[in-house]
């Protein structure tokens, strides 16, 4: 791999002592190519623009940490475990969220893990914003620019915090020295502050098609988390308003043709496989990309995305065929067989499509909607190995007279793989092992899809159900699928479309968490075998303040959220 300048980056574990340090965030001369600046304070740190930069690209490299760059279960879980969409295929009796009320407590690691997560960005963003307006600026236009990016970053991450936990502490200031004083601002604090950060961005940073290069933050981005922002609080007009901007203002536009790489593996791609083909995000002639989180193989640091290991199913691990032979050689590698197909990865099912996710959504459409085309949801799988009689048929359990594993069977091994989260054909790193689980295409952060779900949803809130279906059908008709009628709208209908379109994409533990209707979804629909339900509890749509943060935090009460006391 290409070598560029990299830091060591170390992050606290505590909102109570923290080290600012800024990570990498290097990608070719078409991305983000800079090595940010490790910093302590902004009296050290920020000395010319050129400081500035690293250290905004800093704070993106923070961001991408949200969608890519690290290979962990956790990264699973504001996408889809633990909600309406899925659940833990690789153990589901006692895996990874698999029962809310063990794995959701004060004292239990996600809560603390997201809170330190969200909270040092905060405190990046902070510290950036500082040395942006301590620095003297002959450009007042440049100056204006990186503040609206540092300012886009706290609001992202209090977005993820307000939604999480409710009242958080409301800091706006870099924190130079150990502070124990902490208390929670009400949760209007901390959206007033968010709409004046995403307000600001969108006011200041560039137009798209005018950003430095691929992956920088532009205003369509900004009014899109406004407008989300504004539904949070059920500000309906506003969040009409700032999705318009998005989508009238800038020259984007869903993708209704075929486009850039094209392949032709399954024979039934079409235009919305072709909007997750790796090269095809950051393509001009891509209208609908928004914001793009970059993932480069070329270079240290460039990242890269574990969605083959998330969302796919491990099939390699499945055993023989029902004749005794291996089921799967796979494709050969240095004159051997890996087991591996290099279409498929190296997946560990870590997120089972629910029932829900992966056949109930597409029941009215299953033949005709783009979405649930054998090229964008793999459901099919064939037996590899010549020696067998039963090579090339499709695998069948009913083939078999016994299956020491049937409850892995079809929870792990063999399940529905949306292949948007694939890269068929296209692995740069642990090639004997058809990239072990991760590809470097780039993913989508925000793209116009959910923006058009975002206005149908505020006109809903309105009572426009006219409008809203008007929005819906927008993506439905791209994608081939029949019209939806304005007296079927709901905010159930809403979560269903979001689900079709942007599973593996969304952050559905936040979306249902801001429309409170995570604890109804996920007793209604997560139908995991070992633990229906997944026993969560009334009180749980709200996490519980991390115990440790409470205990450290001696100059003053962090109330815990009730249920958790």
């Amino acid at each position: 791999m290409k070598k560029k300048n990299s830091i060591q980056r170390y992050i606290s574990g505590s909102i109570v002592l923290v080290l600012l340090l800024l990570g990498i965030y290097s990608c070719n001369e078409d991305v983000l190519d800079e090595t940010p600046l490790d910093f302590i304070s902004t009296t050290n740190a920020f000395n010319s623009p050129g400081d500035i930069e690293m250290g905004v690209v800093g704070l993106y490299s923070f961001g991408r940490d949200w969608y890519s760059a690290v290979n962990e279960k956790y990264m699973f879980v504001f996408t889809a475990l633990g909600t309406d969409l899925a659940y833990f295929g690789e153990d589901p009796a006692g895996g990874y969220m698999s029962n809310w009320d063990t794995d959701i407590t004060p004292t239990s690691d996600l809560p603390k893990r997201f809170w330190t997560k969200a909270f040092d960005l905060v405190y990046q963003s902070n510290t950036v914003i500082a040395g942006i307006e301590n620095l003297e600026w002959n450009n007042e236009d440049k100056k204006n620019m990186y503040l609206a990016e540092a300012r886009f970053f706290r609001a992202f991450s209090y977005r993820i915090l307000v939604t999480l936990y409710g009242d958080v502490p409301l800091v706006t200031e870099p924190i130079a020295t150990p502070k124990t004083d902490f208390v929670r601002a009400p949760k209007a604090d901390i959206y007033k502050l968010m709409e004046e950060d995403f307000a600001f961005a969108a006011e200041k940073l560039p137009l798209n098609g005018q950003e430095a290069t691929a992956g920088r933050l532009t205003q369509g981005a900004a009014w899109h988390m406004l407008s989300e922002t504004y539904l949070a609080q059920n500000k309906y007009q506003l969040a009409v308003d700032a999705a318009t901007h998005v989508i009238n203002d800038y020259d984007y536009d869903l993708m209704r043709e075929r486009f850039g790489s094209q392949p032709n593996l399954f024979g039934s791609e079409n235009v919305y496989y072709d909007l997750f083909t790796k090269e095809n995000h950051n393509l001009g002639s891509n209208k609908e990309a928004i914001w793009v989180v970059q993932n480069d193989p070329d270079v240290t640091g460039g990242g890269f995305y574990a969605g083959e290991r998330g969302y796919g199913c491990a099939y390699y691990r499945m055993g023989n065929t029902p004749d005794g032979y291996k089921a799967f050689l796979g494709d050969i590698y240095n004159g051997s067989y890996t087991g591996y197909s290099d279409t498929l990865g190296r997946p560990v099912g870590w997120s089972r499509p629910s029932n829900y996710t992966a056949y109930s959504i597409w029941e009215s459409d299953w033949n005709n909607d783009y979405r649930n085309a054998e090229a964008c949801i793999k459901r099919h799988f064939y037996f590899d190995n010549p020696n067998s009689a039963y090579d090339g048929m499709e695998i069948d359990w009913s083939l078999y007279e016994s299956r020491s594993s049937a409850f892995k069977d079809t929870n792990q091994y063999i399940f529905p793989f949306f292949m948007k989260a694939a890269s068929p054909n296209d692995h740069y790193t642990d090639l004997s092992r058809a990239g072990g689980g991760v590809n470097h295409k780039d993913v989508y952060a925000i793209r116009l899809a959910e923006t058009y779900l975002l206005r149908a949803e505020a006109y809903l809130g309105l009572s426009e159900s006219g409008l809203s279906a008007d929005d819906i059908n927008e993506i439905r008709e791209r994608s081939n699928a029949t019209p939806v009628e304005a007296n079927d709208v709901t905010i159930d209908y809403i979560l269903d479309e979001r689900a079709r379109e942007l599973y593996t994409e969304e952050w559905r533990m936040l979306t249902l968490m801001r429309l409170g209707k995570l604890v109804e979804r996920v007793r209604t629909y997560n139908n995991n075998p070992g633990n229906p339900g997944l026993s969560i509890q009334d009180y749980q749509n709200l996490w519980p303040i991390p115990q440790t943060e409470i205990d450290l935090n001696t100059g003053a009460v962090l109330e815990q959220n009730p249920g958790y006391e």
